[in-house]
């Protein structure tokens, strides 16, 4: 289990972190989401011992998470962090980056693991490709499966799917978190894309000014957004005499007291997303039909 006690840091002078507090059961996946600079990175490097504490503490089950005060070689053996810079070797292949840090004496099984992380990841075909030759989204996937390599206990991740493309990163996605929930390896992961936290994660935690603003499951606090802040990491909304309303809450009807013009009309596969005007304010809501600017419509909330 992790537990973070009342976590501060500071770079030089200037606080990065007050106050974090939250706890992690093995296998759960917990989301941090907030805007940039708001310390999401700092926060895991910060887990993974690579900085030290102004005040605090961290533990993970029995073993306290130290800084280089403490420890000469930053990290632990039951932890793992993958950072957005990959720190691969470059001249070897894929499999023997992954297989890298695992034990020669028993080479049926370093072959076996190997040979299943790469399918983890997706990349197969790949594995005898030297890791040079790969692009900035295939090596991202090595770095996850290399931190998998040798089981670990806790991963770090800092958004983990961020180098990969649209193509394979739904898949990919599926099959990572399914694989740390199937081997019970807690994650803590960073993230600023929605379809990290939605269905995978089971703790979301925003940071705000330096600070948890929130933390609840993705569920609640999706259907239940207490700021504009938490509402825009999910779609967009609109905010109506004090309440938040997300675009697909919002219908057209014949007549109410929202009375807009439209102004942009934007496709989205199966729907419009209409952008309208009240009073100097942009309203957003989905519509079957695209809208032509200048026309005017009435809006309502969606019982």
């Amino acid at each position: 289990m992790l537990i973070v006690k009342n976590l501060k840091f500071s770079y030089k002078k200037t606080a990065v972190l007050k106050n974090i507090s939250f706890d992690a059961n093995q296998g759960e996946n917990v989301a941090i989401i907030g805007e940039s600079g708001s310390g999401k990175s700092t926060l895991l490097k910060v887990l993974y011992g690579e900085y030290d504490l102004d005040e605090g503490h961290i533990f993970w089950n029995d073993n306290e998470i130290l800084g280089p005060k403490f420890n000469l070689v930053v990290g632990y053996d039951f932890m793992k962090y993958v950072a957005q810079e990959f720190d691969l070797m470059p001249f070897i292949t894929v499999e023997e980056n992954i297989g890298k840090f695992l034990s020669r004496f028993y080479p049926e099984e370093k072959h076996r693991r190997t040979q299943e992380l790469i399918e983890v990841v997706e990349l197969t075909e790949f594995a005898k490709t030297k890791v040079k030759t790969l692009s900035g989204g295939q090596k991202q996937r090595v770095a996850l499966a290399r931190a998998l390599a040798k089981q670990p206990e806790i991963i770090l991740l800092d958004e983990p799917f961020s180098h990969i493309d649209n193509f394979k990163k739904q898949s990919l996605r599926r099959s990572v978190f399914k694989y740390l929930k199937d081997n019970h390896i807690t994650c803590i992961v960073a993230t600023h894309d929605k379809e990290d936290v939605l269905g995978y994660a089971d703790q979301m935690i925003v940071l705000n000014n330096n600070k948890i603003a929130v933390k609840d499951t993705p569920e609640q606090l999706y259907k239940h957004p207490k700021t504009p802040l938490v509402a825009s990491f999910f779609g967009e909304f609109n905010v109506i005499n004090n309440q938040i309303y997300y675009a697909h809450q919002l219908e057209v009807v014949n007549d109410s007291e929202l009375k807009m013009t439209v102004t942009n009309a934007y496709y989205k596969g199966h729907y419009f997303l209409i952008e309208a005007e009240l009073n100097g304010e942009h309203m957003f809501f989905e519509h079957p039909k695209s809208l032509k600017p200048g026309t005017e419509i009435c809006l309502a909330i969606k019982k």
